[in-house]
């Protein structure tokens, strides 16, 4: 595919290096990332200090107090991480329906689930990095220290943001979220300097101590405090239990390449599902309006089965490795017809984020997310320390027949998901799109534009996308062709042009060339991304 000539193409271009890259949707973290590169650090150490530095540079998305996961490509081999945290163990169904809710609340303390960022940053640079933990995280700590200008998306979500808290968040939980994040009686304009020195302070203590601080020190301490003064259930002794889990990643082969994923508890599956759906389908021509609904019609299969079973590995009434199956593919691709299908779950068988990439010249390179969901989280923030908190346990059921149900100490359905490409047995490299539910819809369409379009990186990203919402619900970018919007109309999609690209994910991609080792990246155009490389 001519990219220079491609009718969706942008300004923005492919960017090429042999040293080293780190793509991520904020500027400044990149570029803490590369500074750590040039320091002598792997790709690892350079994730790590992208991600520090995002919970700083990027707190409408991400923070200390959430979950991440990440595979990493060391040595030939790759493999999973799951740093997400699973519910207190004091939280039960009955305790939480004491309280007055009759579903899980998306606010305050009750959704407060253990964090696993710190953990995943110390046991990455553990496992595979090569400079101290709190040497990867002096950017992130320099900027939270000395401060740093909003970029324009960064300014847009944060007033957004603002603008929601101020009416909603009027009790006394909630007031160091506007100490913290609006120190002046507002949110900061694009352009103006924020700076958090409890962060700063929170990120030197997790350096320090390989982030057992806050899991058994005075930062353990500061948490559990909080929450026993506002009525929550998070405590020091769930916050010591936790250890990030070493899985072993799912594929699916895609005309010749592996796409891989974290496997359940995390929605990475449903990409892959849908992927097995779609390869059914012999599709027609690239931009072909049949192409696009069999696209979406797969999607919404995989995704309706993925929200109906997903759950813990142990807990789902299906095993991940059927939903992977041929039978299953086979199976639901029959379903589709040549209208839109308001989706029913699978018939079982009787018997919602930053996301950045890292490479070095070494050969070394990790996909990694992380996130506090829904923006800022939950909320709430631990006063002095700028640790604010997720809201992930809002996925949990409150129905004791779902899979998904609430119980003490269980992992809820995830929606951060990492993706890997390989081909033959070689990396390929990293990717991955974040935003809540759109985040498999991402992964299904930046592999589609990939492995059946050929489009480089940067063009795979660009092209205009699409998102199921729900039933025959689809939504659109503006700059989706309308006769394309028309034709799908006509076949009994509901489409609605949406203006804000935040919506449709933001994503990172870098692949390597195996032969020379030479890097191609792309950066999200819906954002302030950038890519560092030298």
């Amino acid at each position: 595919m001519d990219y220079l000539h491609h009718p969706f193409a942008s300004k923005r271009h492919t960017v090429f290096a042999k040293k080293g890259m780190v793509a991520t949707s904020q500027p400044l973290a990149a570029q803490a990332g590369l500074e750590i590169l040039q320091k002598g650090g792997n790709a690892i150490d350079a994730a790590i200090a992208a991600a520090a530095a995002l919970t700083v540079v990027e707190p409408t998305s991400n923070g200390i107090g959430g979950d991440a996961f990440a595979l990493v490509w060391v040595k030939d081999k790759l493999h999973g991480l799951n740093a997400s945290g699973p519910a207190p163990d004091s939280i039960s169904v009955e305790a939480v329906k004491e309280l007055g809710h009759d579903k899980m609340p998306v606010h305050g303390v009750v959704p407060v689930t253990v964090p696993g960022v710190p953990a995943a940053w110390a046991e990455l640079s553990k496992k595979f990095g090569r400079l101290p933990l709190g040497e990867s995280l002096e950017p992130a700590i320099r900027y939270a220290e000395e401060g740093y200008p909003l970029t324009p998306i960064l300014g847009k979500y944060w007033k957004l943001a603002y603008n929601r808290f101020k009416e909603k968040f009027t009790t006394q939980e909630f007031e160091e979220w506007f100490n913290t994040f609006a120190p002046d009686g507002k949110a900061p304009e694009i352009g103006e300097v924020w700076k958090s020195p409890g962060h700063a302070s929170t990120l030197r203590s997790i350096g320090e101590t390989d982030a057992r601080s806050f899991y058994e020190g005075e930062l353990a301490d500061k948490i559990e405090a909080f929450m026993k003064k506002h009525g929550g259930f998070l405590s020091k002794n769930d916050l010591s239990k936790f250890q990030p889990e070493w899985v072993t990643p799912i594929s699916t082969n895609y005309k010749g390449y592996d796409v891989w994923e974290i496997p359940p508890n995390g929605q990475g599956m449903v990409a892959l599902m849908a992927l097995n759906v779609f390869k059914k389908l012999s599709p027609p021509a690239w931009q072909n309006a049949e192409t696009l609904h069999q696209q979406i019609e797969a999607m919404k299969l995989a995704f309706t089965d993925g929200q109906a079973f997903i759950t813990e590995p142990d807990e789902m009434p299906i095993s991940a490795e059927e939903l992977l199956s041929d039978t299953y593919a086979e199976k639901r691709s029959k379903v589709i017809s040549d209208t839109a299908a308001d989706p029913k779950p699978y018939e079982l068988p009787k018997g919602g984020t930053v996301y950045l990439a890292a490479a070095d010249e070494e050969g070394n390179m990790i996909s990694y997310i992380q996130s506090n969901y829904m923006g800022f989280g939950s909320g709430i923030v631990i006063p002095g320390t700028g640790i604010a908190l997720q809201n992930r346990g809002h996925d949990f059921s409150l129905d004791e027949t779902h899979p998904n149900v609430l119980k003490p100490g269980k992992r809820t359905y995830h929606t951060i998901i990492p993706g890997f490409l390989t081909k033959d047995g070689q990396a390929v490299g990293p990717f991955g799109v974040m935003g809540g539910y759109m985040q498999p819809q991402g992964h299904f369409q930046v592999v589609t534009n990939t492995v059946d379009y050929l489009l480089n990186p940067q063009a795979a990203l660009d092209m205009p996308r699409w998102q199921w919402m729900k039933g025959k619900s689809v939504h659109v970018e503006p700059e989706f062709p309308n006769y394309l919007v028309q034709a799908l109309s006509r076949k009994g999609h509901e489409v609605h042009v949406t203006p804000d690209g935040g919506s449709f994910g933001r994503g990172q991609i870098i692949w390597r060339d195996p032969k020379t080792g030479v890097l191609q990246g792309g950066t999200e155009s819906r954002t302030d991304g950038a890519i560092a490389a030298w």
